[in-house]
């Protein structure tokens, strides 16, 4: 072999999420997520933005938490090598862009995903040749995609990190300083629901990532994820996914259990 072509570009992951489900990306010299279809939330070096159909997230070394706000297919991948270092080396911060100025990004996204599904070894010569193309493709990026106004992303945020003791979206308003009434009127315009809506999405989130990786007692779901109760728990539950938290769990008997405990997990336990 003249050169590893894994010193040129190889590809770190490349995942598919389809659906309502968060996923987390891990960090990599170059990361690109692509929203497929749908909407999502995506938050990279502690700042969300909202993309449609078609856009895309270029993110350096950092971790990348999607949160889709409907039904959305992502497509995700990381690389590394000198030329994604290259390529991060012109990222001060994370970037937004369009699928329209990059149209074969698309593309060779999903054919690096079918390859490593077919069992082609991440460091083979076709991964490396693909991920280079990748970044060709993606050289055209530009901000092309407006970021979330400050508040609705400061909205976001509060949320997400602390959605266990939020008692509310007049609490939420409080705190980011603004009356209700404006919080939800920028919220809605936005990200298309309101403060609230959003709130119980997460919290649901929350819910049903315990009830497939914990063995908890509801009462306790229902703590941790900011539920009055497990009867509120259930009630509201079974009004966003068709499904009892019992049944969910069942559906998920075989999804993977433990992983390290949250600080609130830990309060509670230890």
């Amino acid at each position: 072999m003249l050169f590893d072509p894994n010193l040129v570009c190889a590809p770190v992951f490349c995942r598919q999420t389809e659906g309502k489900t968060p996923a987390a990306f891990p960090p990599a010299p170059l990361a690109a997520v692509l929203v497929s279809s749908g909407r999502a939330a995506l938050t990279a070096a502690g700042e969300p933005v909202l993309l449609t159909a078609g856009d895309l997230l270029l993110a350096a070394g950092v971790p990348v938490e999607a949160a889709p706000l409907e039904q959305s297919h992502l497509l995700a991948a990381g690389f590394s090598g000198m030329a994604a270092d290259a390529a991060a080396a012109g990222l001060s911060a994370p970037l937004v862009s369009n699928c329209e100025v990059c149209p074969l990004a698309a593309q060779l996204l999903g054919e690096l995903s079918d390859v490593l599904q077919r069992g082609a070894p991440a460091g083979t010569a076709e991964a490396g040749a693909l991920c280079y193309h990748i970044l060709c493709a993606l050289a055209g990026a530009d901000t092309a995609v407006p970021r979330l106004p400050p508040l609705v992303a400061d909205a976001v945020l509060a949320i997400r990190q602390n959605y266990a003791g939020l008692y509310g979206v007049e609490e939420l308003s409080a705190q980011l300083g603004v009356s209700k009434s404006h919080l939800v009127r920028v919220f809605s315009a936005a990200m298309g629901m309101g403060p609230g809506q959003y709130l119980t999405a997460v919290r649901i989130d929350a819910a049903k990532a315990l009830l497939a990786r914990r063995d908890y007692p509801l009462e306790v779901v229902a703590t941790l994820c900011g539920f009055s109760g497990a009867n509120y728990l259930c009630k509201v539950f079974k009004k966003h996914t068709g499904l009892t938290p019992a049944a969910f769990r069942a559906q998920n008997a075989d999804a993977a259990h433990g992983g390290a405990l949250s600080e609130l997990e830990q309060a509670l336990y230890t």
